[in-house]
């Protein structure tokens, strides 16, 4: 049964009072969190992805971490999403038409003001890979209204604050054109989580190394963790020497986890915390193997 028009009522007790006065529940330290069910883009396999909706939903589920992308628009503005434009797979434009694949790298979030990225619709278009997802007229929101949003919720509904983990979408390929670069990128981002007093709620991550050194440098306080492709081969050893830390998290696509590279992440005390996994049988082998945490796109796998 979908609890969506409970949804829609939370998002109506948005206010302009200062949310960072409202009394949440605290989470628990996370270096001593059993197991960290993270909701992927919310929750992709249920709701639109990376919207207010989904992040509600994946609370309503029991997740404790809330997984998410970030783009910055032409006017500064840190908004959710996954790719730096309108992804032709999830958008409806202001007319009805659906966004096309001819399109959609045009439509660059970073060329846009956030008002101009509300025209676009990201909820309603029906996704193939997700049949489960629910269509609702929704729009990329601003990282800053989804933490208030949260914070409304989780006062009412008593549920333990979430931690964030937030990925910085950036290569050296696309500085400047679909972002700015990893130090105006990383500002932009930790200026929204000070001004809402995240900065112990969150942890960044990123495949994109140069913006965890920069985050590491000028913000050491914040919790990092490396993203691994599937694709790279290197060892545990090789990957630390290239960030040129330890991280706090080792995320790797959950095809390369074996039990040698938990017990090395261990070893470190790194947690270690793969993506994206959508089977209920291999979350529970994941997890018996001694994972600190999955990230799936449905939270609904881990109850």
């Amino acid at each position: 049964m979908s609890k969506f028009p409970t949804l829609v009522v939370v998002l109506l007790l948005i206010s302009c009072t200062n949310t960072r006065k409202l009394k949440t529940v605290e989470p628990a330290n996370p270096d001593l969190v059993i197991f960290d069910k993270q909701g992927h883009r919310g929750c992709r396999g249920l709701m639109p992805e990376n919207t207010i909706p989904a992040m509600l939903k994946a609370l309503e589920l029991g997740v404790t971490t809330l997984e998410m992308d970030i783009a910055i628009t032409k006017d500064k503005q840190v908004i959710l999403s996954h790719d730096p434009f309108f992804n032709h797979e999830i958008t409806t434009k202001s007319d009805g038409s659906y966004v096309d694949s001819n399109e959609e790298r045009a439509l660059r979030i970073y060329g846009m003001s956030f008002e101009e990225t509300k025209r676009y619709d990201v909820g309603m278009k029906p996704n193939e890979r997700f049949p489960r997802q629910q269509k609702l007229p929704v729009h990329k929101p601003l990282l800053g209204d989804l933490v208030d949003t949260v914070r409304q919720y989780v006062t009412k509904s008593k549920h333990p604050f979430p931690y964030f983990n937030i990925e910085t979408k950036t290569q050296p390929s696309t500085d400047n054109i679909y972002h700015p670069g990893p130090a105006e990128f990383v500002d932009l981002l930790m200026t929204v989580i000070k001004e809402k007093g995240m900065e112990q709620y969150v942890i960044i991550q990123s495949f994109d190394f140069r913006t965890l050194r920069y985050l590491h440098q000028h913000y050491p306080s914040i919790r990092t963790a490396m993203l691994i492709q599937g694709f790279d081969k290197r060892g545990l050893a090789e990957q630390i020497s290239d960030l040129g830390f330890i991280p706090d998290i080792y995320s790797p696509e959950y095809g390369l986890v074996n039990k040698e590279l938990i017990n090395h992440c261990h070893q470190q005390k790194i947690r270690i915390i793969p993506w994206t996994v959508n089977d209920r049988a291999k979350i529970n082998e994941l997890k018996n193997a001694g994972v600190d945490g999955i990230i799936s796109d449905y939270p609904d796998l881990f109850n």
